[in-house]
């Protein structure tokens, strides 16, 4: 059986809507403009939905004459010139303080309105290296997201887990970049070097989830599932795992119905 790309996603600000692609740009932190952006406290510390669940209406698209335009319901559009140059803001995304580009008044006050908590918008700045854990890569860069580049999950995976539930959950519950049709259930947790394309990755290492799987992504509201039914057969010492995180080996891109080689 073939395995190929069924669908990519891009996530612009962290913890945010994300946005189907046909294809990918893939820079030194990932998909191009990928967790990008990020929306910070008065303190400087990095929001999700784990505090905010409603961050899941939020959808931000990327326009190249307006910069980001954020949408979310009962608020008017709000059209936010990307802002590349300024004061570097230090800011924290986990253990890590990163340098950050305020994105101005008028987006920070169209999200404290929306979200009810007074809160910036950052982008991470050009000049800033994000490293990666060096206990799974040794070289590598990322943007906001939690720890890597790349989430991958098969459908086989999300079709297993749905024969669980009492009510199926689409794949956006678990914010993936990469989704692969054609392999076996959890066949991803085996791989170890992949080609998509003609690009190689790394499969470095499962992805523990968090309660921003039961956050429903089209009503904000927060649940108990798929997490207290993944944690029946999925659980280990590192917490419930579910989709894996893979680093690329250079720049490139990728398309819906690349087909997935698995090279190791």
């Amino acid at each position: 059986m073939s395995i190929a790309v069924s669908a990519l996603y891009r996530y612009p600000i962290k913890s945010c809507a994300g946005t189907a692609l046909d294809s990918a740009v893939i820079g030194r932190r990932g998909i191009e403009h990928d967790r990008e952006w990020m929306i910070v406290d008065a303190d400087n510390e990095f929001l999700t939905q784990r505090e905010i669940p409603r961050m899941a209406l939020i959808e931000p698209h990327i326009d190249d004459d307006r910069g980001l335009v954020l949408n979310a319901p009962r608020m008017q559009p709000c059209h936010a010139p990307i802002v590349k140059i300024g004061a570097e803001i230090k800011v924290r995304v986990w253990e890590d303080w990163c340098g950050s580009i305020d994105q101005g008044d008028e987006v920070a006050a169209w999200l404290s309105e929306y979200l009810d908590h007074n809160c910036r918008l950052v982008r991470l700045a050009d000049f800033t290296v994000r490293k990666l854990d060096e206990r799974y890569a040794k070289s590598g860069e990322v943007g906001f997201a939690d720890g890597f580049p790349f989430l991958l999950i098969s459908e086989a995976s999300l079709n297993d887990l749905n024969e669980r539930l009492a009510e199926v959950v689409p794949m956006n519950r678990f914010r993936p970049n990469i989704v692969a049709a054609g392999s076996g259930s959890y066949a991803e947790d085996d791989w170890k070097l992949i080609r998509i394309g003609t690009l190689e990755f790394r499969v470095v290492k499962p992805c523990a989830r968090c309660v921003i799987t039961t956050v429903n992504q089209a009503s904000g509201n927060k649940g108990t599932e798929p997490l207290k039914t993944l944690a029946s057969y999925r659980k280990s010492e590192r917490g419930v795992m579910f989709g894996q995180n893979l680093v690329h080996c250079g720049p490139g891109s990728i398309k819906v119905g690349d087909p997935i080689k698995i090279l190791e």
